[in-house]
Parts: C-alpha cells; structure tokens; sequence
C-alpha cells in the first residue's frame, strides 16, 4: 500500500534531482525508523510463561488467561498460565525476579508482591522496582464500604455516627490483605475507630455478614453485584477515583470529602533487565488486547477498568503505591517480619 504523503508528491521529472534525491533520503529514513519501532505481535519463539500470584480462579488468574488466549490467537505468541501463590505474593515474584529477561516469563502483578510486601516484610527476597521491567498496565478494581441494609444506615455521614457512638465490626479478606488496609484507612480518614475482623478471604466474611456475625465489610464491587441487586448488602463508598459505570449510584469517599482511593490494581512485569524493543513490543500487544471490544466488556463485568500507560508510567505507578501505602500498612500494624 502507498503511503498518503507519497501520493501527494509531484511525478519524476517535474522536479530538480536535487530535490528528488532529498526526498529519497528523508523517505528512506523514515521507512528506517519505522522498522525500528516496535509492534504489537510474537516476541519470542518459546512460549511466554505468565506467573500467577494466586490460584486458579481469582480475578488476576481470569486476566491472565484472557492475556494468554489472546496472546496467541491474535498475535501467535504462544502463552500459558503458571500459578504460584504463596506468602502474599511474593513467591511468585521471587522466581519471576530471578528469570532470564528474555520475555519468556512474565508476572501479572498486583498490589501484594509490589505495593504491600515492601512494607508489610521487614525483607524481600527482591527489589520491587530494581528488580523488575515494569511494562504495562492492565487495571484495577474497585472496593466498596459495604453495611448491613436493617441498621438505619444510609450515608457515609450516617456510618460515621454509627460508629462513634455504638462502634462497628467489619470484615476483611485477611490481615495485611487490600481491603484490611482500606478499612485502616477509612478510620484514619473519617476519624472513627472500627473492629477488624480478618477472615481467609472474602467469602467467608460475606457468608457471616448474610449471617448477620458482622455489620460491615470491604470488598470488591463487582463480586457483590449480586447481593447489591438483591438488597442484601448496602455499599456507601468506593474507594477509587471515580464512580463506578457498575453502579452509578454509589458515591466516592473522595466526592464525600474523605481522600480514600485504594483501588487493587494489576499489571504485567518481567525481571529487570529486559530489552527495551521487547518491552515495546509486549506493551504494545498488551494495548492492543486491552482495547479489543470482548475484552472490554468482560472485565467490565469484573468490574476492572483500565487505563493505558507508557511503560515509564507504569514504572513511576507503581514506585508511587508503595510510598502512598505504607503509612496506611504501617498504621494497619501488619508486618510480616
């Protein structure tokens, strides 16, 4: 196909050589530097390994397989999906640190391994940003403050003079997890001083809400649409930057007045080291999947929403969580040792 410009140019002969021959210059280098540019496409003739930082059927194990599908049905790279859960994510991240960075193995990374870890562990086995080629970045997910719908709450205002005056128990997916440092969070934005209930996920904490054991919890917005829908639960505030398309409805703390945006974020990371064209390359693909329609709509349905960014912008993304977090985990007194 001829490019535009080259249409547009006078026939041979109706100008000087001299001209014609900077033409041919400036076009040949052109047609240089594109060549130099990287594309979304294969990267590698090996398979692409994605690491997992939990099991089988969580939201960032369902991102990676989507990655992965498309990754090879699209593009031709073949992919496939290693889940390697284990002490807040930072198994996964320590195999993936020590790879070869030769885009063959990747890890879809979250908030555990990068943004908590740091601070939560008085070591790491890696360097969260030193460590790792920081490439693109997939999403995130909103969690909510979410009340029993029979105790007369109906505003965040409503919460705060519940919880002053009568105290109020809430439950998390675990200590340390994102949505045990959102409720320290939320006490240290609005003042008040809830009882934390940790549970092994979040599951079990909705199962002794519907069971009226607890008043509050925190979670992911998009896995509780069905008991918003039902009126099982109440939502309040989200906390993210903006409202959800989900559930219009629901304010932020940040529009109350309470600058709380915790949102659990996921991206993909190689080791440190890799080559910048490959970085290009995989972060182009990555755009590109992330913008195709069916992709779209299935993690809107997670609730996932994604923003692009360069790879230098994701870099400086995720350096910022972990200085932005770590008050709030060190508040939370979550240390692993």
């Amino acid at each position: 196909m001829i490019p535009s410009f080259l249409r547009l140019l006078p026939k041979k002969g109706s100008l000087p050589m001299s001209f014609r021959a900077a033409t041919a210059l400036t076009l040949a280098a052109a047609l240089m530097g594109s060549t130099a540019l990287a594309e979304p496409g294969a990267w590698s003739d090996e398979p692409v390994r994605i690491v997992v930082t939990f099991p089988p059927g969580g939201t960032s194990d369902l991102i990676a397989r989507i990655l992965a599908q498309y990754f090879e049905s699209e593009f031709g790279q073949r992919a496939v999906v290693d889940n390697r859960p284990g002490a807040g994510g930072t198994v996964a991240a320590d195999y993936v640190a020590q790879q070869d960075p030769d885009g063959t193995t990747l890890i879809l990374g979250n908030n555990a391994p990068f943004t908590i870890a740091p601070t939560q562990f008085d070591s790491l086995p890696y360097d969260p940003m030193a460590g790792f080629t920081h490439i693109a970045y997939l999403g995130a997910s909103t969690p909510a403050l979410y009340v029993q719908p029979t105790m007369g709450i109906a505003t965040l205002d409503d919460f705060i003079a519940y919880a002053n005056e009568n105290g109020i128990t809430y439950g998390s997916s675990g200590v340390g997890s994102i949505t045990h440092i959102l409720g320290q969070a939320v006490d240290s934005a609005l003042g008040i001083e809830q009882i934390h209930v940790p549970y092994q996920g979040s599951a079990p904490a909705i199962q002794d809400f519907r069971a009226g054991v607890l008043e509050s919890y925190y979670d992911m917005l998009a896995q509780n649409r069905d008991l918003i829908n039902d009126g099982e639960t109440l939502p309040l505030a989200l906390a993210a930057p903006a409202r959800s398309p989900l559930f219009p409805q629901i304010p932020t703390f940040r529009e109350l007045g309470y600058d709380v945006v915790i949102e659990n974020w996921t991206g993909l990371s190689g080791p440190a080291g890799m080559d910048p064209e490959t970085v290009q390359t995989i972060h182009d693909t990555v755009e590109a999947i992330m913008a195709m329609q069916p992709v779209v709509d299935q993690l809107a349905q997670w609730g996932i929403t994604h923003t692009a960014m360069t790879s230098e912008e994701f870099t400086g993304f995720v350096g910022g969580t972990i200085e932005t977090w770590r008050p709030l985990i060190l508040s939370a007194n979550v240390n692993g040792g």
